[in-house]
Parts: C-alpha cells; structure tokens; sequence
C-alpha cells in the first residue's frame, strides 16, 4: 500500500515538474517586452496605440482642417495591424511637419526603419522646419518604447495636418484612445 502511494506521490510531483518547465520554456526571454516574442521586438505592432491625447505645447491646432474634431474619417493607412478600413474619430488636428524616420530605440534592440510620423514639435530643438532628408534630431516623442532620447535620421517630410485619433482595432476588437499620428492623406470621409 505504501508503495502504490510513493508511486502516485512520485508521478504526482514529475507532472507538476514537467508542466512547470513547458511554462517556463514558452515565457519570452527577460530582455523582450513581457508577451512579444523577441523577434517583435522594434516593430511597430510595439507601438503604444494609445495615448493621454497631451500634445508638446507649441503644437498649434488647424484652424479649419478637413476632419474636425469628432467627426469621423476611416483610416487608409497600416501604420500596425487593425488599423486600415476602422473608423476614426478624430480627437485632434494640427498643423505640422509630420517626419517619417528611422532611428535605433534607446532599450536596444533592431533598428526601426521608415517609422510614420513624429511631427517637428516632437525634437529635441530641431531648429526651423521643415529638416532635410538626412538631418539628424533628438525625439521627445513616446510613441513606441526605446523612442523617446533616440536619435532620428529624417527620411522624409511632409507639410500637413496630422490627426490624432480614436478607433476600433480591427483585428482585436480593442479600442484605441488617441493614437498620434495620421496625416490627411491617410483618411477618407466616412461614408
């Protein structure tokens, strides 16, 4: 008797072993972001959605943009998963040099490549704008972790009305509250 208990105690304690070590295995490794493999890691599916809506103070509002504030646009653009075709309400516009960048985020990591947008107001004393294709500048911008402090190599930039909006995650089901940033070309009136 005693030993078909020992027995049971025994395979007992070598499934709870075993199944702690499968937990443990599919745990991502300390350095990447808690639930992101770290192949993710610098993608911009790492991009905090939402925001608190503030915006640097020197960033004027549009006085008369072609989306107004609350009322809705669908999203033409993918800048991360279930953002194309949702529907927007726009919770801010602002007249702005909107820059598309790359930089290497201060956490480490891959470099992120061509990301869309960081607006002029969010550098570090970037002088006059609009910068050069190849100008350099400090981010105060918090859009995606590892950003603020980086240095970013301007890609491209654009005069526009940026657009901070609120959506529906396409993909999730999730909303999200004031994501920074989408420019006029990437909205079309919704229908």
């Amino acid at each position: 008797m005693k030993s078909k208990k020992f027995l049971s105690a025994t395979i007992i304690s070598a499934g709870l072993l075993l199944a702690s070590c499968s937990n443990a295995e599919e745990e991502p490794a300390e350095e990447g972001t808690p639930g992101k493999p770290l192949e993710e890691e610098g993608s911009h599916e790492e991009m905090d959605h939402s925001s608190s809506g503030e915006v640097p103070d020197t960033l004027e509002e549009a006085e008369d943009p072609k989306y107004p504030v609350d009322s809705e646009a669908m999203i033409l653009t993918d800048h991360m998963p279930g953002m194309d075709g949702a529907i927007a309400t726009i919770t801010g516009a602002y007249d702005t040099t909107a820059y598309e960048v790359s930089y290497t985020p201060t956490t480490g990591g891959d470099p992120v490549e061509n990301h869309k947008w960081v607006v002029h107001e969010e550098l570090e004393d970037p002088g006059e704008a609009p910068l050069e294709q190849g100008d350099e500048a400090v981010m105060n911008a918090t859009h995606m972790e590892g950003m603020e402090g980086a240095t970013a190599t301007v890609d491209s930039a654009e005069q526009t009305t940026v657009y901070m909006i609120s959506y529906v995650d396409t993909e999730t089901g999730d909303p999200v509250e004031n994501h920074k940033w989408v420019t006029e070309a990437e909205l079309e009136a919704a229908e």
